[in-house]
Formats: structure tokens, sequence, C-alpha cells
């Protein structure tokens, strides 16, 4: 992982938001724009067991794992179309 990691003045910064197992993270502000909530929904649904958990990436820092964001998505347009006869 050390191959991952770029200093800022001498603190670590992660280059890549990407795993060794290709798992992309996403943080607030990018789930934000890709589901269209706010802040307080996503936390909200989360706590309601309706949006996808978050997970801790640092001491004081967590992001959703993008494909279960993807996921998500896609359920809720498939749930949201009416289905024509």
């Amino acid at each position: 992982m050390a191959g991952n990691i770029a200093t800022d003045g001498g603190a670590p910064v992660a280059r890549s938001a990407e795993s060794t197992n290709g798992a992309r993270i996403l943080r607030l502000p990018q789930v934000c724009a890709v589901t269209g909530f706010g802040r307080s929904m996503i936390y909200q649904m989360e706590a309601e067991g309706r949006f996808p958990h978050r997970v801790h990436i640092g001491l004081r820092a967590v992001g959703w794992v993008e494909s279960e964001i993807q996921d998500w998505l896609r359920l809720r347009i498939e749930s949201g179309r009416v289905r024509r006869t």
C-alpha cells in the first residue's frame, strides 16, 4: 500500500481512492453529487437502513463504496419507473 501513499509536507496523503481489490471509495461530497441528496438526508437514510453504510477509511474519515452506491441508485431507478403494459 505504500505505493499509493504520497506526502504533502510530510503528512501521508492517499494518491488514489482505490484499494488493492479495485473498490473505489467515495467521500461525502461525491456521494451528494452522485445521488442528488444532501448530507443530512444521506445520514438519515443510512440510519434507517435505506442507504448503503459508510466505511471507516481513517481515524476520522469515512467514505462509501462506489459499487454499493451505484447498485443502490440502479435499484432506485428500476423501482421508481412504472412498467407500462
